[in-house]
């Protein structure tokens, strides 16, 4: 088991808290511009349903990329690991998350993997529905289906937020559009792409869900199967070579887990057979991953020998 006590966690979270004043909240999208960069907190949940936590665990945050890793679940299921790597690549980049760099350059002009924004908008794509309400309303049933939690939903003032800022990604979509990787309308997918990114919950809710992807798939609270094991695996490889953003080379090097960021200073983990973490720290490095959350995983991982390499 991962710490002996909530008083250990909460100790490991009072040293990682000085590193906050090094980092700044995500400013690009006007509405998490007001997260407070002192908030810091973790969850990590065990295989036996007992849950670890320190700091305010209930404060709700929005996904952002981390909804990646879940989308991507979701289309491959939806329709294959053939036909979704057909129009996305698995390689790291070495760029931010949002450069188009390497789509101008790479033939064919298709995204290098799916933790990127490029590639996560057309994952996004790839969601089967007869509309965008119903595949949104597909996505989040899955969300809650994975953390448990049926109240789940996402933030609307935070969605309308990226919508109206997403100058750069509908460029991502536009290029590929041109180039036949995506075929809708761009401002639906961003309508959607947006409001997946929006989709909230608590540290306890991001824990459960990487719980499920460190069991393979299975919910162990149920003993159901959730997502089939080929596609859990897929996941997770991603997140250990492209979750962390471009730092993501580094983070295998000192914590050594799968595990995926977000702008809005969440990261959730998955320790492989294990259990799950959920991490929410605001205020972010220069790779846009939470700096104090990585902090802890890196304390975390060298006290308890969690790297997997």
């Amino acid at each position: 088991m991962i710490c002996r006590s909530s008083e250990e966690l909460n100790q490991l979270v009072l040293e990682a808290k000085d590193c906050t004043k090094f980092g700044k909240v995500a400013d690009y999208i006007p509405a998490l511009k007001k997260a407070d960069p002192d908030d810091l907190s973790v969850a990590i949940y065990h295989t036996d349903g007992t849950c670890l936590s320190a700091g305010d665990v209930q404060l709700k945050i929005t996904l952002q990329s981390i909804s990646k890793v879940l989308a991507l679940a979701l289309a491959l299921m939806d329709c294959g690991e053939d036909e979704v790597f057909c129009k996305i690549g698995y390689e790291p980049t070495g760029d931010p998350f949002n450069s188009i760099v390497k789509l101008e350059i790479s033939k064919p002009s298709k995204p290098l993997n799916p933790m990127i924004n490029a590639g996560a908008l057309v994952v996004t794509h790839m969601i089967k529905g007869h509309s965008v309400h119903e595949r949104f309303e597909r996505l989040l049933q899955f969300v809650r289906k994975l953390a448990g939690n049926p109240s789940i939903s996402h933030c609307e003032e935070v969605a309308v937020s990226e919508f109206e800022t997403a100058h750069l990604n509908r460029s991502l979509c536009y290029f590929m559009k041109q180039h036949g990787i995506i075929n809708e309308d761009v401002d639906n997918l961003i309508y959607l792409y947006t409001k997946q990114c929006a989709i909230e919950m608590n540290c306890l809710d991001l824990a459960k869900i990487g719980l499920v992807l460190a069991l393979d798939g299975i919910d162990p609270l149920t003993n159901n199967r959730l997502i089939p094991t080929h596609i859990a695996r897929i996941c997770k490889t991603l997140m250990v070579t492209c979750g962390m953003y471009n730092a993501s080379g580094e983070f295998a090097v000192r914590v050594g887990i799968p595990a995926k960021s977000g702008v809005s200073g969440g990261i959730m983990g998955a320790v492989p057979n294990r259990f799950g973490i959920g991490i929410f720290g605001a205020a972010l490095d220069e790779k846009g991953n939470s700096i104090a959350g990585l902090k802890i995983l890196e304390m975390l991982s060298k006290r308890y020998d969690l790297s997997m390499f």
